[in-house]
């Protein structure tokens, strides 16, 4: 297939271009851009930095990838961003690579969609299948899990993470860490209970969703603290898939929890 670039275009003649990829009006490609098969850069779109994008991922105008790190403590070391295939990033999306403080990589999974304007700073970890919904903020060093939502407006601190098909409702702060599966909302997110919708629409059985239901309940009890809440639903689910997801996440202990409001 024949690589297509706009005579508008400047595309640095060391950039690597694989098969059938397509550079639109006004896109600025740097010399250590990697671009996959069918990639396509619609128009008005600056990659630079030490860059790969996956197949089949498509750009769109204004967009900004691979460019410096909007952190202070980075003085020009040779970091990456990493993107996999069949995303989608819409206008005005900002991805920066990796820094020396946190491994030299961004890394972005496959099949993700990024709404106009979202943001995914230096080291960040986005897995597969990813909804960043408009103007939605990653803070350097964030780790997103597989099908989690990120909603409008909304904003998750340095080092937070966020377990796989958990949903952050729109115009919420995260703050602390979410476990798999979770629902979180507010200025000053706090788990509001399960991404019940999300499980039902990824076809999760029900006897599994009424099992991490009742999880969830013992895990954010009243009875005990959480490391006895967490003895306790490893004792009764133990032999649950699901529940062992949430129970691997609390206890890998890399950040405060997430936890429903009181009263």
């Amino acid at each position: 297939m024949t690589v297509t670039i706009h005579p508008s275009a400047i595309v640095d003649p060391a950039a690597t271009l694989g098969e059938g990829v397509s550079v639109g009006p006004f896109c600025v490609v740097g010399p250590n851009v990697e671009l996959g098969d069918r990639v396509r850069l619609v128009s008005h779109v600056a990659v630079d930095g030490r860059t790969r994008i996956g197949a089949e991922t498509v750009i769109y105008p204004f967009a900004s990838i691979g460019h410096r790190p909007q952190d202070l403590k980075f003085h020009g070391e040779p970091s990456e961003l990493v993107i996999g295939a069949r995303n989608q990033i819409r206008e005005h999306v900002t991805m920066n690579p990796g820094t020396e403080g946190g491994g030299m990589l961004t890394t972005v999974g496959d099949d993700g969609l990024f709404m106009m304007g979202s943001h995914v700073a230096h080291d960040c970890v986005v897995g597969n299948n990813v909804i960043l919904a408009n103007n939605a903020t990653l803070g350097g060093h964030v780790t997103l899990g597989d099908y989690v939502i990120i909603g409008g407006l909304s904003a998750v601190r340095q080092f937070v993470r966020i377990g796989a098909h958990a949903m952050i409702g729109g115009m919420s702060g995260v703050e602390n860490d979410v476990i798999p599966f979770g629902l979180v909302m507010g200025d000053r997110a706090r788990l509001a209970g399960l991404n019940l919708v999300g499980l039902e629409r990824r076809g999760f059985k029900k006897d599994d969703i009424h099992a991490l239901r009742a999880a969830y309940r013992m895990l954010f009890g009243p009875e005990g603290t959480l490391a006895e809440r967490v003895e306790g639903v490893g004792r009764d689910f133990g032999d649950r898939a699901l529940i062992g997801d949430v129970l691997d996440f609390i206890r890998a202990k890399e950040g405060s929890l997430c936890q429903p409001r009181e009263g």
